[in-house]
């Protein structure tokens, strides 16, 4: 990201008083893409005991990385595997079932999924397409995988319903080119890296405090309140500052002073 770049967002976030920052929301979505590409989307495979989860990592590992049996509760801790799929890089993390239990060993397996799922990128949140009394989890970063269609005779692939449903057989492989393209549209992977900004997880955060900062600044100039817009904007500064390094405060006042008239 250039200086001219951060200039030119911190100039169209100053002065339109409509509208949501687009060139902001653009810049923070590529950065974002730039980072699943470069360090691996990190995706919690999550649901109750035997629906199938160690069995998919091991599917999409290409390896026996975790334990699987009959008997529910087998996983109690969490497994991370780092693979690349197709080329494409991700931290799978199989976790323990969720299900009412009194064992304490399990519970604190439990605890760790619920902290797994929510730091993860995606969640795959499988199903026993057998068992209609199965209730998946819904919210913006799930995908119900419904499993065992092999036993349920459900049709495989990406479903058109909400949230995204895809319908698999771990143990055929039906179903399975359907969850990679589906993993690998979430990463943007098919659409390459042009255009595409290469970024750290400090990055993302430091564009995550930008954007409040530049948000609060735009409500203040809506409010008629230039000085504490100005405010903001150098707060913004700030943080895009610790990315790039070239932003100094004096190029900031001078690019406001130049387009607003600011009271004393």
């Amino acid at each position: 990201m250039t200086f001219h770049a951060i200039r030119s967002t911190l100039y169209i976030c100053s002065i339109h008083t409509s509208g949501n920052c687009q060139s902001f929301e653009i810049t923070r979505a590529t950065a974002k893409q730039g980072h699943l590409l470069q360090e691996g989307m990190t995706v919690v495979l999550a649901g109750a005991p035997n629906a199938g989860k160690s069995s998919l990592l091991n599917r999409l590992a290409g390896y026996d990385a975790a334990i699987v049996t009959d008997v529910p509760g087998t996983t109690r801790d969490t497994l991370k595997e780092y693979i690349h799929l197709d080329g494409m890089p991700l931290h799978i993390i199989d976790t323990a079932g969720l299900r009412d239990s009194d064992d304490l060993v399990e519970q604190e397996g439990m605890r760790r999924t619920q902290k797994a799922m929510s730091q993860a990128d995606r969640v795959l949140w499988l199903v026993d397409s057998t068992d209609s009394g199965s209730k998946p989890v819904s919210d913006d970063k799930t995908t119900v995988i419904l499993n065992k269609i092999d036993l349920s005779g459900l049709s495989s692939g990406l479903q058109d319903q909400q949230p995204d449903t895809i319908c698999i057989s771990v143990k055929t492989g039906e179903g399975m080119d359907d969850l990679v393209n589906h993993l690998k549209d979430l990463m943007g992977y098919d659409s390459g890296a042009s255009g595409v900004l290469s970024a750290r997880r400090r990055h993302l955060d430091a564009l995550d405090h930008a954007f409040v900062h530049m948000t609060q600044g735009k409500h203040q100039l809506e409010q008629g309140a230039g000085e504490l817009m100005a405010e903001e904007l150098r707060l913004a500064q700030q943080v895009l500052g610790t990315i790039t390094g070239v932003v100094t405060s004096d190029d900031l006042l001078g690019l406001i002073f130049s387009s607003f008239c600011i009271g004393k």
